[in-house]
């Protein structure tokens, strides 16, 4: 049997993958829970673990998320202790971005599981680099469940139009404040928190506010959605830029739910699977974005764009997630 410990946030990603879990027919170890009182939520994820003692065998598995932020060593034991073998999906490598861990503690942790689902070839490659231990899976793209349709709309528009949300903060995203100086033949729509330039009138630019996830897949109208980060136009700089290198970020399967093709940065890991199956565009700087869109024909955009509408089908199927975690369970069982 298949278990899992049902996670308690509100990470779009990571309710998603409980979503996922479910709709496989695995057996949820968290009790029902309503509270959103801190005590009452560490209670309930401690049961949840308590919980392997009692209802894991030998011969099962155990499905878990990292970050899993208190009692991930412990299920991992437990379920070992039960005989059960343990698949652990990646979120995010907390000791390459936020260096809440040391890289040995988290070596340590990954080497726990009997299982690895990481986000993309690269960090498939650092994590044998840190000498993982067990078997390791290509995620290639995080789904995105929801019952929102991606808006019908005439595109490309004239200019062409990019669509960018993010944390709009200028610590977060300098790059933003700028674009006047490199915006020529295509506009920006922003999404998100933070802009602080709310009230000023740029050319070019439209801000939109915080928008609601699924109202802005069902009502977004772009022909890009942007993946960048940082300060510069030349490269996604700093530690989310160097993030960008090894990880996959949400924001772009929420651009391909929209049905919308995506710009991101060549150095990005999840550049290959961009442009292999023709989801968008790759560029060394976003000075180069005006050329790349002069140079791209009706016939190459029509291609991208239903690309990223048959995408935008499976992402909301959780097709990738279930891919990943069948073909791990199924690897497991024959191994036994």
């Amino acid at each position: 049997m298949n278990h899992f410990i049902e996670v308690i946030t509100v990470s779009k990603a990571k309710t998603d993958v409980d979503k996922v879990f479910k709709q496989l027919g695995y057996h949820n170890l968290t009790p029902m829970h309503k509270s959103v009182n801190p005590v009452s939520r560490f209670i309930i994820k401690l049961c949840g673990v308590a919980r392997i003692l009692t209802s894991v065998h030998r011969g099962d598995n155990l499905c878990l998320q990292y970050p899993m932020k208190k009692f991930y060593h412990l299920a991992c034991t437990l379920a070992h202790l039960k005989g059960a073998k343990v698949i652990t999906i990646v979120h995010d490598l907390d000791a390459f971005r936020r260096k809440k861990i040391t890289a040995e503690r988290e070596r340590y942790l990954f080497n726990k599981t009997d299982a690895l689902i990481v986000h993309n070839p690269t960090m498939l490659e650092y994590m044998k680099g840190e000498q993982f231990q067990g078997r390791l899976y290509n995620l290639q793209i995080f789904d995105f469940i929801t019952e929102a349709v991606p808006k019908q709309y005439v595109a490309p528009h004239t200019p062409w139009r990019v669509v960018y949300t993010s944390n709009l903060r200028r610590w977060r995203n300098e790059f933003i404040y700028h674009l006047d100086e490199v915006m020529h033949n295509w506009n920006i729509v922003l999404f998100g928190p933070g802009y602080e330039d709310a009230g000023a009138q740029k050319p070019g630019v439209t801000y939109m506010g915080k928008l609601p996830e699924e109202k802005l897949i069902c009502s977004v109208e772009g022909d890009f959605g942007l993946v960048w980060d940082g300060d510069s136009f030349d490269e996604c700089a700093g530690d989310w830029g160097e993030y960008l290198k090894i990880n996959n970020p949400h924001k772009t399967s929420l651009y391909l739910r929209a049905g919308i093709p995506v710009i991101v940065w060549k150095k990005a890991a999840l550049a290959p699977f961009i442009t292999e199956n023709q989801l968008g565009i790759a560029v060394d700087s976003i000075r180069d974005l005006d050329q790349a869109l002069a140079d791209l024909t009706p016939t190459a955009y029509a291609a991208m764009k239903a690309n990223a509408l048959e995408m935008s089908e499976k992402l909301g199927d959780g097709f990738f997630e279930k891919k990943a975690f069948t073909t791990a369970t199924a690897d497991l069982e024959k191994a036994r």
